[in-house]
């Protein structure tokens, strides 16, 4: 059954209607705290899939527009995604504002999720610039990728938190300030050695060959796979391993990293035994990019994009890699002049990072202004 803390979220009655109805709960009156109610206008759907429906709404007190995500509640289990959301904030998650129930006509349960709204999602810039017959600005695949990183390092340094399906619809992207939020939580896990985990997970083009291969016991570096994948997309404009079912989808990545070596297979799910694939050469990386593609883009793509789960770098790492050092610069800007959103604000995720890893990630002028004073670890 759902803990007293999850149930104790207000239930709203009869709201069979998705746009155009009011949806009021009241928040508040706990430990003293005043009781208020808060009223949202659903105003459009902006998302729909198998778990149940999104859509914008307006807050009627704050004139505030948020995202709601409506599920269908199972009374007998807790919302995996509502404990995950709680326990996370950072600037590059979508943050959970609070929740409540609602019921229909026919007593159905459904939770709602109330959530910061951000306008775009990447899938959207893709297509934008794709429609344009072009690749999105390199300045920007430097942004959002770098953000995307940002975000996995917090979500798999400090609560733990597997996310299991990142891919561009699940990256929201401000238009204005280009501030990129991790969003949809509905996969996500939180990740304990030795314990098995279903391998059916993830969107298909950007899955780990370990899922494919069927393994159990993988960690947070599916995510760093995705990515890649998400990076290689920006990067190229399409996506770099279009599989049209799981075994197209590992004869894509084959194409490209070539046939797994027994090693890197054992790396990937020890349990598999059939060998059975065609010998094929790994294809050079600068041949999959344009000419014109810098080599530290490459770089990281490769280092990202690894068959052994364990010779991947971690997202930390990524964020600190050469790719990114434009992003580091006191003086660059966004295409439209403007001043790029806050990219060194770290908070937690940097527990544990050594000295050197550190100085890489704060640049010195930030460092300066915040009194920070790191030493570069002497060479010994």
């Amino acid at each position: 059954m759902a803990d007293d803390k999850e149930m104790s979220a207000p239930v709203v009655n009869g709201n069979d209607a998705l746009t155009g109805h009011i949806i009021s709960t009241t928040i508040g009156g706990k430990n003293g705290e005043p009781k208020q109610t808060i009223s949202y206008m659903a105003e459009r759907v902006v998302g729909t899939g198998s778990f149940g429906v999104v859509f914008q709404a307006k807050c009627l007190e704050t004139g505030e527009t948020v995202a709601i995500k409506k599920v269908l509640q199972d009374r007998r289990y807790k919302n995996r995604e509502l404990q995950l959301m709680r326990t996370m904030d950072h600037p590059n998650v979508v943050r959970l504002k609070h929740c409540f129930f609602s019921t229909t006509s026919n007593n159905e349960l459904f939770l709602n999720l109330v959530m910061e709204y951000v306008p775009e999602s990447m899938y959207r810039v893709l297509k934008h610039y794709g429609n344009l017959k072009g690749t999105t600005p390199l300045v920007l695949v430097k942004l959002y990728s770098y953000q995307i990183f940002r975000g996995l390092a917090y979500m798999h340094n400090v609560p733990g938190v597997c996310h299991r399906d990142l891919k561009p619809q699940n990256v929201l992207v401000d238009p204005v300030t280009h501030h990129v939020k991790i969003c949809d939580f509905g996969s996500a896990k939180m990740l304990v050695k030795g314990e098995a985990n279903i391998s059916y997970i993830c969107s298909r083009y950007y899955r780990a060959p370990e899922l494919i291969f069927g393994a159990t016991e993988y960690t947070t570096s599916i995510d760093i796979w995705s990515a890649g994948c998400v990076l290689a997309e920006l990067l190229l404009g399409q996506p770099l391993f279009p599989g049209e079912n799981a075994v197209d989808q590992l004869v894509e990545i084959i194409k490209v990293l070539g046939t797994p070596t027994r090693e890197e297979i054992r790396c990937m799910n020890p349990n598999y035994s059939d060998f059975r694939f065609p010998q094929i050469k790994a294809h050079p990386w600068h041949k999959i990019f344009h000419k014109r593609m810098p080599p530290e883009a490459i770089d990281l793509a490769s280092r990202l994009l690894q068959y052994s789960p364990s010779l991947r770098c971690t997202a930390l790492e990524a964020c600190a890699h050469p790719f990114f050092d434009e992003l580091r610069d006191p003086y660059v800007r966004l295409p439209n002049g403007s001043q790029l959103p806050p990219l060194f604000n770290f908070k937690q995720e940097l527990a544990g990072a050594s000295t050197e890893l550190v100085n890489k990630l704060i640049p010195e002028h930030v460092r300066r202004q915040m009194g920070m004073n790191f030493l570069h670890p002497s060479v010994t």
